[in-house]
This record gives structure tokens, C-alpha cells and sequence, in this order.
């Protein structure tokens, strides 16, 4: 049988080492200076120990839960997807004066044609109750030289598998901005050697931002569909703290007329 928690043994033997130190730290002022030597070697190996329990337990016990792909969707979604950046820690978390096409795990990218990169992202974690994505990503805007700067969404292939021109792909978005600015949503689909584009400007509602794409509007080859991206694109971003708190993608059919 699996154990579930330490064993009385275990706690017999934690409260007896508590006790131990306890005993030491009242007899600190006291002890011998080669005996003090020894116990501070020994509580500063046990220390580090400890905080790295904390921090990992801290870390893994924070609202929301890592890995989480819970969020609401249309009760006729038939796909739905919270990409990776904002659902799993991520190794490096971000890097600073970042290159164009540079990418923050496996499905974010981005794309700028500054001279000079003054830019910065990072993936954070989220704490707040109001959260349910587990981590966000910040970009951090300085000097900026160049006339566009995007973050692009490589899609999974379920975005694609069966769609139809008669699907609404939604995406909603949690934004937080240090100052206005305008932004807009694009997504590509890629069929054949073409690429299917529709652009929508994103309207902020206070931090919260909706975009459907409805596909009956395009001219998308049905059969010859091989893949998806999405581009959120940044206008005039100089000096400014952009937080994409969470990002999330779901697809459903159009209800008939």
C-alpha cells in the first residue's frame, strides 16, 4: 500500500530532532566556541534544506495549480486550448534585449525589426484567487526603433483537425497594460501554398479581451489545411509593461440559419 504521510516513526524522530535544536539554540550563548563552530555548520546545511522545501511547497501549493487547463468555453466548443506558455514553468523564463523570432518554450515567439532590441520578456507566475491561468507572460517595452513588434501562437494540430469554414475560433485574453495602446489579433491558416489572414482589432473591455474569427468569411480550401498560428501584434509599444495574465483558444461550429 502506498504511504500517504510519515510514518509515527517519522514523527517520533522530527520531534525528537526539534527538541535537539531547541536544546541548542537555548544553549548557543554558552557553548564553547569550537562547539558553537560545529552547530552552525550543521544548521546552515539543515537550513538550506528547509528553504528549498519551502520554496518548492510554497511554489506548488500556490493558487492556481500548475499545469491547470481549466477555463470556460462555449457549450458547443468541440476544441479548446490554453498554450503552453501560460499553463507550464518554462525553462529559460525569459531573456532580455530579445532578438527577433526568438522563442519562450515551444509555441511562443517574437517578432520585432529593431535596430537596437530594448525589449524583455518573462513568464511569471499568477497568485491571485482571480487567476486560473497558472502563469503569465510580461513584456517589458523600452526604447523601441522599429515598426512592428508581434507575439505569435504556433496553434496545435486539434486546431485544424476537421475544421471547417463554418467554425468561430475565439480567443480571450486577460491583458493588463502600463499605458494604451492599440493591439490587434491576426490569425493564419495554411492551406496548400497559401495562407488564409484575418485581422481584428482587439477592443479592451477594462483588462479582459474577446476576438472570434468567424472562417465563412474566408476563402479556405477545406481539404488542404496543414496548420495554424495566431499573431498578436503591438502598436506604438514604446515604454510600456504589457501582462498577458492568461490566453486561451476555443473553436466551435456556427449554429445553422
Amino acid at each position: 500500500m502506498a504511504r500517504t504521510g510519515q510514518s509515527l516513526v517519522d514523527r517520533i524522530r522530527l520531534r525528537r530532532e526539534m527538541r535537539r535544536w531547541r536544546r541548542i539554540a537555548r544553549g548557543a550563548p554558552r557553548a564553547p566556541m569550537h562547539i558553537l563552530r560545529d552547530h552552525r555548520n550543521q544548521a546552515r546545511g539543515l537550513r538550506e534544506l528547509l528553504d528549498r522545501v519551502i520554496r518548492t511547497a510554497e511554489y506548488r501549493l500556490t493558487l492556481p495549480y500548475v499545469g491547470s487547463n481549466a477555463f470556460p468555453v462555449p457549450h458547443d466548443a468541440d476544441w479548446s486550448w490554453r498554450p503552453q506558455l501560460w499553463r507550464e514553468p518554462l525553462t529559460p523564463r525569459g531573456m532580455a534585449s530579445v532578438r527577433s523570432k526568438s522563442m519562450l518554450g515551444a509555441e511562443a515567439s517574437l517578432f520585432h525589426d529593431c535596430d537596437r532590441s530594448e525589449l524583455s520578456m518573462r513568464q511569471v507566475r499568477n497568485r491571485r484567487e482571480s487567476d486560473l491561468a497558472p502563469f503569465g507572460l510580461r513584456l517589458d517595452v523600452f526604447t523601441f526603433d522599429g515598426t512592428f513588434l508581434s507575439l505569435v501562437l504556433q496553434m496545435p494540430p486539434e486546431a485544424v483537425a476537421g475544421l471547417k469554414r463554418r467554425h468561430l475560433i475565439r480567443m480571450e485574453a486577460i491583458v493588463e497594460l502600463e499605458k494604451p495602446l492599440e493591439l490587434f489579433a491576426r490569425l493564419n491558416i495554411r492551406h496548400g501554398p497559401n495562407t488564409e489572414q484575418l485581422v481584428r482589432e482587439v477592443e479592451l473591455n477594462g483588462r479582459d479581451m474577446v476576438v472570434e474569427f468567424d472562417l465563412a468569411y474566408s476563402k479556405l480550401n477545406e481539404k488542404r489545411i496543414e496548420g495554424a498560428w495566431l499573431d498578436l501584434i503591438f502598436d506604438s509599444p514604446e515604454m510600456n509593461q504589457i501582462v498577458l495574465r492568461d490566453v486561451t483558444f476555443s473553436r466551435r461550429p456556427r449554429a445553422e440559419l
